[in-house]
């Protein structure tokens, strides 16, 4: 777990790094930073989750954050909504265009019959993980668990519907290079993971890195771009203006 400082002018990068594929992470983001991700290489998949440190019964909403929205993809100037009506992060830049909410994750068993078993004891670092197991391992650390678990995000990934209406995974959404920055309204702790879509086709089991960057964000201005993208962001960021009235406090 990293802690995001904040002692830094506007625009600043405060750190950086690589996820290496299949791989997960959380960390504490502060309000008011940036966490910019990168495909550095195209077709990643970082899945992610959202809860409030304060009070981790507060988590991301997926219904909530497309219904109010009215959208079934997010992109620049969607907001991603916890389920007490308050803003997690907008998304304020997003150079990919679609980002997908509604397919969850991969699991143990979905890896297995995609791409095979490779566990860590024989295959070490190169073995086959799954969105799945690897938020267990981050929620544990914060004393979560499988309760705990709510539908995620999946950033760079894209998702049709055929004309049975089933949803198809889309090949090459995100190019090498694209990149999507989430500022975040609130303290929130997140967790993310760089494992495969689980609708992906791909026939070896993807692996794609990703670069991220922790920036040191611009103050939020009364025109701002995701505060005004939809009716529904501004009464989230008044949500949000009541929550820290007393320091984020954690009742509703």
């Amino acid at each position: 777990m990293t802690t995001a400082s904040l002692t830094a002018t506007a625009g600043t990068v405060l750190y950086e790094d690589s996820l290496a594929s299949g791989c997960h992470w959380s960390i504490i983001m502060r309000k008011g930073s940036v966490l910019k991700l990168t495909d550095t290489e195209g077709g990643a998949n970082v899945g992610m989750l959202f809860y409030n440190p304060q009070n981790l019964l507060e988590r991301y909403n997926a219904p909530d954050t497309l219904k109010c929205q009215h959208t079934f993809k997010l992109t620049k100037g969607n907001c991603l909504y916890s389920d007490m009506g308050r803003i997690f992060c907008s998304i304020i830049e997003d150079s990919v265009g679609w980002h997908e909410t509604v397919c969850g994750n991969t699991t143990k068993q979905i890896v297995k019959d995609k791409w095979g078993e490779k566990n860590y004891q024989d295959y070490r670092n190169d073995w086959n993980q799954n969105g799945y197991s690897s938020f267990l391992v981050e929620l544990a650390k914060y004393g979560l668990g499988k309760k705990d678990m709510a539908a995620n995000l999946n950033l760079f990934s894209a998702v049709s519907v055929n004309d049975d209406g089933a949803l198809q995974y889309v090949e090459n959404n995100s190019k090498a290079g694209d990149s999507v920055a989430l500022r975040f309204e609130m303290d929130t702790l997140v967790l993310l993971h760089s494992c495969p879509h689980p609708l992906n086709p791909a026939a070896e089991y993807p692996k794609k890195p990703v670069r991220y960057q922790i920036i040191k964000g611009e103050p939020v201005e009364a025109n701002d771009f995701c505060m005004n993208f939809r009716a529904e962001n501004q009464r989230g960021f008044k949500n949000n203006e009541i929550f820290h009235l007393d320091g984020g406090c954690c009742h509703d």
